[in-house]
């Protein structure tokens, strides 16, 4: 398994991507705040403390941070729930 972490030019998001897809089909997922998907780890993800909203295509989700939120807590704690869902 294994996830590769890179910045984008946003500096409150992180991309995170599979070795294997993570969503089927053509078409992109947002969850904003106070949305539910029918992907129970972008709902996972929207749950932790510091996440704005996430974004997924394929085999990367995009997390958007809150202003206050700081990668170095909020990335493991994102690893850890791609890791749960066996990526």
């Amino acid at each position: 398994m294994g996830i590769l972490v890179e910045s984008t030019p946003n500096p409150n998001a992180m991309k995170f991507t599979a070795k294997e897809n993570i969503f089927s089909g053509d078409g992109s997922i947002s969850v904003m705040p106070g949305q539910t998907s029918e992907y129970e780890i972008l709902n996972e993800l929207m749950k932790l403390d510091g996440v704005d909203n996430v974004f997924g295509y394929k085999n990367f989700i995009t997390v958007n941070k809150t202003f206050d939120a700081e990668w170095d807590q909020l990335t493991p704690k994102v690893e850890e729930v791609l890791e749960k869902y066996g990526y």
